[in-house]
């Protein structure tokens, strides 16, 4: 009993070291495949703070120019192309919009981390602010785990306001629904702290979620937007999945930035 006790302490032990080292492999799934510049952006170099190069598309507004800029930030997986019928129809509403890969990404070098990510986006960020953009006249825009890259970005550049679109309270909390069998708050590296960093938000928030999303449960939304304390707009998208086009670029989410950017 004692050595097969032994053995299965051993597997175990094996299992979480497996699992410590490759975890980031489970959490980031990026498309790596360059893109070249969608219909109507323009292609962006983007220089991060440890001198990684990222591709982005800067879509100017047609139509009236609302003189407001929507930067970003996508999910764990994919890359920018993905992203582009969710910033043609932002453009369509007369904003400005700021679409980049994050490293690793979108044919980009680097690997991501939470460390990595936090750089990425205020490179972004930058770029704006270079190109005329101030903060307070732009609205920051976050995918599932970039909700939680927006929002880190809010603790040391405040925006005019702050779209999350189907958060998560905090990486653990979602990867615990996933694999409910792992101690998962004690294996992970990167954290992603959202609805903790979120409650020193001071600008206008705006949740987004779908009320079938299988990725990020509804309740761990709705628990994020009960965490902001300038929550202006909660939505939910009747029967949409997480991936699901009424979620992704769906007319009600582009209403949701469109609500926010009227009020800066």
């Amino acid at each position: 009993m004692v050595r097969v006790a032994l053995i299965v302490v051993s597997v175990a032990l094996l299992l979480l070291a497996v699992l410590w080292g490759y975890q980031r492999q489970l959490i980031y799934l990026p498309d790596t495949t360059a893109v070249s510049a969608s219909a109507g952006a323009q292609d962006v170099v983007l220089e991060t703070s440890d001198g990684v190069k990222l591709g982005a598309w800067l879509l100017r507004p047609r139509g009236p120019d609302r003189g407001v800029a929507v930067l970003v930030a996508n999910g764990n997986g994919g890359n920018r192309a993905g992203r582009a019928p969710l910033a043609q129809a932002l453009a369509a509403e007369g904003l400005t919009v700021l679409l980049f890969d994050y490293r690793g990404y979108g044919g980009n070098e680097g690997s991501p981390s939470e460390q990595g990510l936090a750089r990425d986006v205020r490179a972004a960020q930058r770029y704006l602010v270079e190109s005329g953009v101030p903060p307070e006249r732009t609205v920051y825009f976050g995918e599932s785990l970039g909700a939680a890259v927006v929002t880190e970005l809010t603790t040391s550049v405040a925006p005019g306001g702050l779209v999350l679109r189907s958060p998560f309270v905090d990486l653990a909390s979602v990867g615990q629904v996933h694999y409910p069998f792992l101690p998962v708050g004690l294996l992970l590296r990167d954290k992603f702290p959202l609805a903790e960093q979120l409650a020193g938000v001071k600008a206008p928030v705006a949740v987004v979620y779908g009320s079938e999303d299988s990725v990020v449960p509804p309740e761990q939304s709705r628990e994020v937007a009960d965490a902001a304390p300038t929550l202006k707009d909660l939505v939910e998208i009747p029967g949409a999945d997480h991936n699901d086009a009424a979620l992704v670029h769906g007319p009600e989410v582009i209403a949701a930035v469109v609500r926010l950017a009227e009020q800066l």
